[in-house]
């Protein structure tokens, strides 16, 4: 059993570090890698809070993800994830950091230390730390600075894990992961409404549905054939930077291999989903791609449920591609629009089906 803080806090500072760095860096999920490590800070050193803020892809969303870990007035500490879409300061102040690369120390107008450190990762920033406090927090700032080395390292190694080498796209292996951690968001989201409704009644635009998308490139096969695989990766590499550009930060994408995509995304409705995806395919039709030309895509979809297993959902999703491939190519498919016009057979029950 793993000793309690206030049992380390008589040994040494170094033992201290280690139990630290041992702790949050034997998470694989990087939710729980994250949580860890503002609470291992936290716990370290006197502070009012540390907050940990991650890099969003593009200059209209610099902030990904912020958790922040505050201490309690009564002790203890409490660690959650707040909206990456908040400005003023201090988010000002940590996006400044990550962009210049250099860390700020400063006292706030109500007195407070502030210690801003950014995360690097080969030249870049993917983060960055930021501990408050009522002192002065320079003698700790070496030590912050490596916990933002350690865990720029840890997290490259995750995302080399997770990520589709030539897309950069999540891969097929943590496709389960993040679906799980989409639901969990989803559910998190349902039980706010919920109460809140006790007091307001929710509009139909406040509640968003889960739903997973698979794109194919239409006739991948003759791209190859024709034109080589240098040209096929070209495709697929300028898809995929399409794909990140033309969806928004919140829905997931995934190169399952090959020319065959996955998305999850959040909706109000299915009418919702079609637009989007519909407006991609016509996106992708009308963009011509060096030496190939003309490709053109066709997307099955399928709404999730807090209750469906992964296996399930893509099954129903392959079915809606699969109608779309068979009527023509180049159009897009939901498999509950399908199903109720009767182009599809019935729903399969869970459990008449073997999934392995």
């Amino acid at each position: 059993m793993k000793a309690p803080w206030h049992a380390l806090a008589g040994t040494l500072p170094e033992s201290r570090l280690l139990a630290s760095v041992a702790e949050f860096t034997h998470h694989r999920d990087i939710d729980a890698l994250d949580h860890s490590m503002v609470l291992s800070l936290a716990e370290l050193v006197a502070v009012s809070s540390v907050t940990l803020c991650k890099r969003g892809e593009s200059l209209q969303h610099p902030v990904d993800s912020i958790v922040v870990c505050s201490r309690k007035p009564g002790g203890g500490f409490v660690v959650e994830a707040i909206d990456p879409g908040r400005e003023g300061d201090p988010i000002d102040t940590i996006v400044c950091a990550m962009e210049t690369l250099e860390a700020i120390s400063d006292v706030t107008e109500d007195g407070t230390s502030r210690l801003v450190i950014p995360i690097q990762r080969e030249h870049a920033a993917i983060g960055a730390l930021m501990l408050e406090a009522e002192d002065s927090l320079d003698e700790v700032r070496s030590m912050v600075e490596g916990f933002a080395r350690i865990y720029g390292n840890y997290i490259a190694l995750l995302n080399e894990s997770e990520r589709d080498k030539l897309t950069g796209l999540y891969n097929r292996r943590s496709f389960e992961q993040r679906l799980q951690r989409l639901l969990k968001l989803q559910r998190q989201r349902s039980r706010g409404a919920t109460a809140a409704g006790k007091e307001q009644r929710q509009s139909p635009d406040d509640v968003s549905q889960l739903f997973l998308a698979i794109l194919d490139i239409d006739h991948f096969k003759r791209i190859n054939d024709t034109y080589g695989h240098v040209y096929g990766d070209e495709v697929i590499l300028m898809l995929a930077q399409q794909m990140r550009a033309s969806f928004r930060q919140g829905d997931v994408l995934f190169r399952f291999g090959g020319e065959e995509f996955v998305m999850l995304i959040a909706a109000r409705d299915e009418e919702a989903v079609h637009v989007v995806l519909d407006r991609f395919r016509r996106f992708v039709a009308g963009h011509a791609y060096p030496q190939v030309g003309h490709v053109t895509v066709s997307i099955g979809y399928a709404r999730i449920t807090e209750n469906d297993y992964p296996e399930i959902v893509l099954d129903r999703a392959d079915k809606a591609l699969y109608f779309a491939k068979q009527n023509g190519r180049d159009s897009v498919h939901g498999y509950e629009s399908l199903t109720a016009r009767g182009e599809l057979a019935s729903p399969v029950a869970l459990g008449s089906i073997d999934l392995f």
